[in-house]
């Protein structure tokens, strides 16, 4: 993340928004400012955008709504891309990070490290992290009776996720120097 707060342009700033959202490539790129409650810090994905075809509120972080705040409102697509009017393309994030020498990582890789962070370094139940992920429930009838959104613990958890990912790693290149008796 601190490598990728570094580079300019609007790829950047998306794939830092992705990572903090937890959003699939296709949502964030294809997001419009009239979804955003700045308000409220949500974002309303449509149903359209969503693999599930169910519109999906996702709450946003105080980075996420900086990162927001920093980009140009010139057209409907909060992330435009290179020609006026048109979204990002959904490869430019991907080819940011080969200019950034990690093509080992994918896009939606992010989404596995967030559902392994929830998984092993938080308390989060399982529903949570999986409803901020947007994913759906495939047993009927536990889906025919979960009726909430769980927003506020989402909201909780997804500002956990920003704190985690601005947190610069342990330093592994320290010197342990041996003291005397």
């Amino acid at each position: 993340m601190t490598s990728l707060r570094q580079q300019e342009g609007t790829a950047a700033r998306c794939l830092e928004f992705v990572i903090l959202t937890v959003a699939r490539t296709g949502e964030a790129i294809g997001a419009k400012w009239s979804e955003f409650d700045f308000r409220a810090k949500t974002w309303t994905v449509p149903a359209e955008r969503m693999k599930a075809g169910k519109p999906h509120v996702v709450p946003l972080s105080d980075r996420a709504i900086e990162i927001l705040n920093g980009l140009p409102q010139t057209g409907d697509f909060v992330f435009e891309g290179a020609r006026a009017g048109r979204p990002l393309s959904n490869t430019a994030m991907l080819m940011l990070m080969r200019r950034m020498g990690r093509s080992d990582l994918t896009t939606h890789g992010f989404r596995s490290t967030f559902r392994d962070w929830a998984a092993e370094r938080t308390a989060y139940p399982r529903d949570v992290a999986e409803m901020a992920l947007a994913h759906t429930i495939s047993d009927k009838v536990e889906a025919a009776y979960r009726r909430g959104d769980l927003l506020a613990k989402r909201t909780r958890m997804m500002r956990d996720w920003c704190r985690f990912c601005g947190t610069l790693p342990a330093r592994t290149d320290a010197k342990v120097i041996a003291m005397g008796r």
